[in-house]
C-alpha cells in the first residue's frame, strides 16, 4: 500500500467511522430522552457482553485475513487466498454460534451478575447478532487484504444507520404502549441484529460483483483447513484481545461498577439508573476516539509490509506521522469535551447529573485514543502477543482500580479508574514500540499541540463556570456548544499556525475544511 493510498484509506475510514460512531453513540441521547436512564443503563450493561463475545470470536480474524492475503499476494501466491477465505469463514461462523450458545446457556447467571434478572431479555436478544456478525466480519477483512477500505466503510455506516433507526423506532413504540422497562430494553437491542444483517447483505453483493473474488478452482481440503486454522488462530487471538480493549474494559465496568455500587450501599433499583448516568460519558468518548479507531485498519498492514521489506526508516516515518495526526486531533477533542462538560450534559441528557464524572471521562479520551493507536502499531509490528499481554494487564489494573476508586469516590471513582488505566497503557505501549523502533515520542510539535489545546479549552470553558447553567434551557446550552466548537476550532488552529506547529500545506490536507482554511 502506497503512502497516498494509506492516506486515502485513512480518510475514507475516518469519515465512515466518524459517521458510524456518531450514529452509534448519539442515538443513546434520544434513547435516554425517550426511554430514560434505566433503559440506557440496561443497554450499556448488556452490550459490552455481546461486544466482548463478538471481538473474542472474530475481531482478530478480519485483521488476520488482511495481513495474510496481503502477504500471499506480495509473495506471488494468489491461489492461497481461497484457502484463507474459506478457513476464516468456517472459523468465524463456528465461534459465533459457540459464543451465542454460551451466552444463552448462562444468561440467568450473567444477568444476575450484571444487576438482576431484568437484564436477561436484552442480553439474549443482542446475543443473536453473533449468528450474523462473524460472517460479515470475514468479508470486511477480505477487502482490507486487497487495500480496499471502501466496502468496510460503507458497511459500517449502513449497519449503524439500520441499527439506530430500528432502536429508536422500537423504543418510541414500546414506551408509547407502556411496556415494562425490561421489555423496552430487550426490544431495542434487536436493532443490532438487523443492522448486522443489512451490512452482511451489502458485503456479499459487493463481493459477488467484485473483480477480486476467489477464482481458484482448486478443491479445498481438510488438511488446508487445519493448516490455515492454526496460522489464523495464532495470529488472530492476540489481535482479538488487542481489538477488544475498549469493549473488554466496558465489560469489566458492567460487573465491577455494579458490584462496587452495591458494596457502597446503593439500592438495587438505583444501580441501572446510575449506570445509565455513567453511560453518558461512554457516548462522548466513542466519538472522540473515532480517528484512532479508523486509522489502525490501514495502518496495521502498512507497517507489516514495511517491516517485511526491512524498511525501518519508512516504518518510523509511518509511526511518527500517525502519532502526530492522532495528537493533533485527540488533545483538542479531550480538552474541548472537558471544557464543555456542563452545557453538553444539559443539552444532550436534559440535566447536569453526573457532570464531575463526565468531565473525567471526557478528558480520558485522549489517552484512550493513544492507547488504541499504540495497540494497532504493536499488532502491525508482528508483536501481537505483547499487545495482548498489555491489554490483559490493563484489565487486571481496571478491576483493581474500579474496586478501589469506587469505594473512595463512588461513581466518579469509575471515571478516575478509566483515566488512570488508559494513561498507564499509553505509556507502556509507547515504551514497547520505542524499544523496537526509535521514534520521537515527544517533541516540540506535540508540546505545542497540548498547550494550544489547553488555551482553547480555557477560553471556551471559562464562561460555563461564570454562569448558573441550571437556569439554561437545552436549546441555549446546545447553541453555546455549537458556537464554542466553532470558536474553539478557529482558536486552536490559529495558535498552531502562528507557532508554526502546522503549515499551510498541513491545513490544506485536512478533510472537508482544508481547502477553505
Amino acid at each position: 500500500m502506497s503512502q497516498s493510498t494509506f492516506v486515502k484509506s485513512t480518510i475514507i475510514l475516518t469519515v465512515a467511522t466518524l459517521l458510524s460512531k456518531i450514529l452509534g453513540s448519539i442515538f443513546r441521547i434520544p434513547l435516554q430522552n425517550i426511554a430514560g436512564d434505566e433503559v440506557l443503563g440496561i443497554f450499556n450493561l448488556v452490550y459490552p457482553i455481546y461486544m466482548v463475545a463478538l471481538y473474542l470470536s472474530v475481531a482478530g480474524i478480519p485483521v488476520a485475513i488482511s495481513k495474510l492475503i496481503a502477504g500471499v499476494n506480495a509473495n506471488g501466491e494468489p491461489h492461497k487466498v481461497k484457502e484463507i477465505y474459506i478457513t476464516a469463514s468456517i472459523l468465524a461462523l463456528s465461534f459465533g454460534v459457540l459464543s451465542f450458545t454460551i451466552i444463552y446457556g448462562f444468561s440467568h447467571e450473567i444477568a444476575n451478575a450484571l444487576g438482576g434478572p431484568s437484564n436477561r431479555f436484552a442480553l439474549i436478544i443482542v446475543a443473536l447478532t453473533l449468528l450474523v456478525a462473524p460472517y460479515m466480519a470475514v468479508y470486511r477483512g477480505y477487502f482490507q487484504g486487497y487495500g480496499n477500505m471502501q466496502p468496510t466503510a460503507v458497511s459500517q455506516v449502513l449497519e449503524q444507520f439500520i441499527r439506530v433507526a430500528i432502536i429508536l423506532i422500537i423504543a418510541y413504540v414500546l414506551v408509547s404502549m407502556n411496556y415494562s422497562i425490561e421489555i423496552v430494553a430487550g426490544g431495542v437491542t434487536i436493532g443490532s441484529v438487523f443492522g448486522a444483517l443489512a451490512s452482511l447483505v451489502y458485503l456479499r453483493v459487493k463481493y459477488a460483483r467484485s473483480s477480486i473474488k476467489v477464482a481458484s478452482s482448486k478443491k479445498f481440503t481438510f488438511g488446508e483447513f487445519s493448516n490455515w486454522s492454526k496460522i489464523i488462530l495464532k495470529l488472530s487471538i492476540p489481535i482479538a484481545i488487542g481489538s477488544v480493549m475498549m469493549a473488554l474494559f466496558n465489560f469489566v465496568d458492567s460487573f465491577t461498577i455494579t458490584a462496587g455500587l452495591r458494596n457502597t450501599g446503593t439500592p438495587a433499583d438505583q444501580i441501572n439508573y446510575l449506570y445509565g448516568i455513567y453511560g453518558r460519558g461512554l457516548t462522548l468518548v466513542q466519538i472522540a476516539t473515532v480517528f484512532a479507531t479508523s486509522i489502525i485498519l490501514p495502518l496495521i498492514p502498512l507497517i507489516t509490509k514495511k517491516l517485511a521489506e526491512k524498511d525501518l526508516l519508512g516504518t518510523r516515518a509511518v509511526i511518527e506521522r500517525t502519532h502526530r495526526m492522532t495528537h493533533l486531533i485527540s488533545w483538542p477533542a479531550a480538552f474541548g469535551l472537558l471544557a464543555l462538560t456542563l452545557p453538553l450534559n444539559l443539552a444532550l441528557f436534559t440535566n447536569l447529573e453526573g457532570s464531575s464524572m463526565l468531565a473525567i471521562i471526557n478528558f480520558s479520551s485522549v489517552f484512550t485514543s493513544l492507547t488504541i493507536l499504540g495497540t494497532g502499531i504493536l499488532q502491525g509490528m508482528n508483536v501481537e502477543r505483547i499487545a495482548a499481554l498489555v491489554i490483559l494487564g490493563g484489565v487486571v489494573l481496571k478491576i483493581v482500580s474500579n474496586i478501589l476508586f469506587i469505594q473512595l469516590y463512588g461513581l466518579d471513582g469509575a471515571a478516575i479508574a478509566t483515566l488512570f488505566v488508559y494513561a498507564v497503557l499509553f505509556i507502556v505501549n509507547s515504551l514497547f514500540i520505542f524499544k523496537r523502533i526509535r521514534y520521537s515520542i515527544i517533541n516540540r510539535q506535540i508540546v505545542m499541540i497540548i498547550i494550544s489545546s489547553i488555551v482553547m479549552g480555557c477560553i471556551i470553558g471559562l464562561p460555563t463556570l461564570l454562569f448558573d447553567l441550571t437556569n439554561w434551557s437545552r436549546i441555549i446550552a446546545l447553541a453555546y456548544v455549537f458556537i464554542a466548537i466553532v470558536v474553539g476550532g478557529l482558536i486552536y488552529f490559529a495558535l498552531l499556525y502562528v507557532t508554526k506547529t502546522i503549515t499551510k500545506q498541513d491545513l490544506k490536507q485536512l478533510p472537508i475544511i482544508g481547502k477553505k482554511l
